[in-house]
């Protein structure tokens, strides 16, 4: 009966004989998103839109993905189809890619890219979902940490030959080089069996037997103390850091207009190598060392380096301090889905819960901008890194006050449950 509802306990703590199966799904991921940059470049140079009209569908596209956020996490958790939502999604987003050279109208790109965001956030809790429900708890960790390996190694990947292709070929074939991308998840989502996939595990129930247990109501997003606190610190961490490449963009570009956006790809591609090792790192001892200390050490880097771009605008200078953000993000996306199993545990709202944090999350990204351009026009590219640096600190010393350790010592025997998160909650 256990093997038919997906991988063994056994299998599960040791990581062994499943372990191909999610490394798919993480593959996957790093297949069907980043198409936001490109498609500014090239709504300005092919289509010569204006940059009020670039502005205007970007955040038609965001506020699509922050209004869908949390309903996908609830889709996820509340389905057995996962792969099936998934792979809708993957076609989605491959469909909106493929139909901007098509209809590059005002109307169609803002609705295709609506679309294709909304579907792009069914895959980080769908990905984590199918993790959990296959490795359980004591290798979700380990687990998390080898996908977000396999995210950003993609996105390195693809963003090298998206400005390759992009060189030889134009700016349209960027869409064309993601779409076929996009289709390539999907035989990575396909080869995860179904059968191996424990459903309820994969919502946060417990990994012993869970079929007398019923999923707690929603309002534990409300009631549990220490997701709220997370999700603040969440929210403070995106506040300081999504501004801070865009900033450093602008900076590049007044040097050297011809050199910025090279420098600026040379941004992306070195950052997002650097995150390699460091969600490796958060794999092999974020379950030694805590969690919250890693989650707050990736909130403590953003300070640092805000304070560094301050002290010279060479270029050099700037694209190696932004290899900090390698290390910050590659640690914040390995540990953010660990949290939060950890704090909804036996709840059955893991996806949900994964979602609404998300929803923070896109929200402190978007206020990012909006801070860092006012305190850049009021006074000047120092002080708004000094703002970001300084929203970051708020957020660490949250984290350290009021963000207790979340990690869980070891899994109870078989047969047994864990505490409801709910009384963790009240504590």
């Amino acid at each position: 009966m256990r093997c038919c509802r997906g991988a063994s306990r056994l299998d599960r703590e040791t990581d062994v004989e499943p372990r191909s199966r999610t490394g798919k799904a993480g593959r996957a991921r790093a297949g069907c998103g980043g198409l936001g940059p490109y498609l500014a470049v090239y709504l300005l140079t092919e289509q010569h839109w204006d940059e009020a009209r670039i502005g205007l569908v970007m955040s038609i596209a965001t506020v699509a993905g922050i209004v869908a956020q949390t309903p996908a996490g609830a889709l996820v958790d509340a389905t057995r189809a996962k792969r099936l939502v998934m792979v809708v999604a993957a076609i989605m987003v491959t469909l909106a890619s493929l139909s901007l050279p098509l209809f590059p109208g005002f109307v169609p790109v803002a609705i295709s890219q609506g679309i294709a965001q909304a579907a792009a956030v069914v895959f980080p809790p769908a990905i984590a979902a199918v993790s959990l429900g296959i490795f359980g708890h004591a290798a979700f960790t380990r687990r998390i940490g080898r996908n977000e390996t396999f995210n950003h190694a993609g996105n390195a990947v693809a963003a090298g030959l998206a400005g390759l292709s992009a060189y030889w070929f134009g700016p349209t074939v960027v869409f064309y080089l993601l779409s076929a991308m996009a289709i390539a998840s999907l035989v990575s989502i396909l080869a995860i069996p179904e059968r191996a996939i424990d459903h309820d595990l994969a919502r946060g129930l417990h990994d012993a037997d869970t079929r007398s247990e019923q999923p707690s109501g929603l309002a534990v997003l409300l009631t549990c103390r220490p997701l709220l606190v997370f999700a603040i610190c969440v929210l403070l961490f995106h506040l300081s850091n999504a501004a801070m490449l865009p900033l450093v963009g602008q900076k590049l570009a007044l040097q050297d207009k011809n050199m910025g956006t090279s420098l600026m790809s040379a941004c992306i591609v070195a950052a997002q190598v650097v995150m390699v090792p460091f969600a490796m790192l958060v794999g092999a001892r974020a379950d030694r060392w805590g969690h919250k200390r890693f989650f707050l050490a990736a909130l403590l880097i953003l300070p640092i380096r805000g304070a560094l771009y301050t002290l010279s605008d060479n270029p050099f200078w700037l694209v190696g301090v932004q290899l900090l953000d390698g290390v910050g993000a590659g640690i914040f996306g390995a540990i953010f889905p660990v949290i939060v199993a950890d704090l909804m545990r036996n709840t059955g709202r893991f996806n949900v819960a994964q979602g609404a944090v998300i929803t923070a999350q896109s929200i402190g990204a978007a206020l990012s901008t909006t801070l860092a351009g006012l305190v850049v026009v009021g006074a000047g590219y120092s002080a708004a890194f000094i703002t970001l640096g300084a929203v970051a600190a708020i957020g660490a010393i949250v984290c350290l006050v009021a963000l207790p350790e979340t990690r869980h010592g070891t899994l109870p025997p078989q047969g047994k449950t864990a505490p409801p998160t709910s009384a963790i909650a009240a504590e």
